[in-house]
């Protein structure tokens, strides 16, 4: 039995917007159809109701929902997939137009529809229509892959003749301290403020302060996140057999980048650096002595985003390029390239390692710890799939009147 006021997270998945949520203090329920996702949802301790979103009733909802958020599934119009949901793409704003009007069309145009996920985009609407006649919700936050900006900006035009300030846009995860350049089409909503856009925090390059403002902070790459950074000898050295018992690490522990004092105090707490056990060891790629070859060969770790000729390959130095799975080829990888001269003459280059999924969580801003529920292959959809929490928290934030400050995102009251 749903109660009292609602912030409502449809397509919750693993909770990229619920935990964004729960560090502002707020708890939400999320609607989600799959298992794992649901799972980890539970082990998270986040609200969630297993249901199919276009067939969950939406009369409980109306006079008790705050906020709305919605992130629909993103395989019908990525980049990573067949990309159906473009030529789908009619089909679905006739669907959202339909349903702004109050008249249920799916079944005919969810026949027509090349992928059957393409009309999930369309879903919102039908919620958003039914609550408009209670006056809610108060605010919207919308999220997904850039190619549905057109379908947003739809939206806006209708959510602006039932009174709310909107903006729609493309953002930069890396703009807002993700580790990882994931463009996103954002819509955000509102019945009570002037809906925009937040001010990023971090650029491609640091800017210094200036007469407008305090300048932005460099955006944060991988080793940052994952606490591989920030050494006096940021390339690794190679060891044969290197790790425990057969040299030192290759990316020492507690090498995270020094923060603030004040960061430590407040409530957003960045992923925490991953155990060693996590981290990728660095061996030969063929069998041969153990002797350890120290100074003797240095290589520099980097993300391959995939298997493909033309794979997104970011040095740990850098943020990761947009992180997605669902398909061998889509898998990413730590692969070594030489960053000086070999002097002994033997092949040593460290063979290719895959990502865990607590490092791509970490990469997504889930902390290092986060639940990930299901086998690997289940876990790595979820994680492609989230919204990252850092980013949905600057999303989130105006709606509720709190405030993350723009270098150690404590919570100011």
């Amino acid at each position: 039995m749903l109660t009292g006021r609602l912030v409502l997270d449809l397509f919750a998945g693993p909770g990229g917007w619920s935990h964004a949520l729960s560090v502002l203090g707020i708890r939400d329920v999320g609607l989600e159809w799959d298992a794992w996702a649901c799972r980890t949802r539970a082990a998270a301790g986040q609200l969630t109701i297993r249901t199919d979103v276009a067939m969950y009733p939406t009369w409980p909802l109306v006079g008790r929902t705050a906020g709305l958020i919605a992130s629909p599934p993103c395989q019908a119009w990525s980049m990573a997939g067949k990309r159906l949901g473009l030529v789908d793409q009619p089909l679905v704003h006739q669907a959202v137009a339909d349903l702004a009007d109050g008249r249920d069309t799916r079944a005919k145009l969810l026949a027509a529809c090349k992928d059957p996920r393409s009309l999930l985009a369309a879903e919102p609407m039908r919620y958003l229509h039914a609550l408009h006649s209670a006056g809610e919700p108060e605010w919207i936050a919308m999220e997904e892959v850039p190619d549905v900006l057109p379908l947003w900006r739809q939206y806006a035009v209708i959510l602006r003749g039932w009174g709310f300030s909107v903006w729609t846009g493309i953002l930069n995860a890396a703009d807002y301290g993700v580790p990882q350049t994931r463009k996103r089409a954002i819509l955000l909503a509102s019945r009570t403020r002037t809906a925009e856009p937040p001010s990023p925090t971090h650029a491609q390059a640091a800017e210094p302060e200036s007469l407008f403002g305090p300048g932005r902070e460099k955006w944060v790459s991988m080793a940052d996140a994952l606490g591989w950074g920030a050494t006096d000898r940021p390339v690794p050295t190679v060891c044969a057999g290197g790790g425990p018992g057969g040299g030192p690490e290759p990316f020492p522990s507690g090498a995270r980048k020094t923060l603030t004092d004040a960061r430590d105090r407040g409530t957003w707490k960045p992923p925490s650096p991953l155990p060693a056990s996590h981290r990728p060891r660095l061996r030969p790629t063929r069998a041969g002595s153990p002797t350890c070859t120290c100074g003797t060969h240095r290589w520099s770790w980097s993300l391959r985003s995939n298997n493909q000729a033309n794979a997104t390959i970011r040095s740990v130095q850098e943020p990761a390029g947009t992180l997605f799975f669902g398909h061998r080829a889509n898998e990413c990888m730590w692969v070594a390239e030489p960053a000086g001269a070999a002097t002994d003459g033997e092949d040593l280059a460290p063979a290719p390692i895959r990502i865990t999924a607590a490092e791509a969580g970490a990469l997504q801003t889930f902390p290092a710890d986060y639940p990930w529920a299901g086998n690997k292959g289940q876990q790595f959809s979820q994680i492609g799939n989230a919204v990252p929490p850092l980013l949905a928290a600057h999303l989130l934030a105006p709606h509720l009147d709190k405030t993350l400050t723009r270098s150690d995102f404590i919570l100011a009251a």
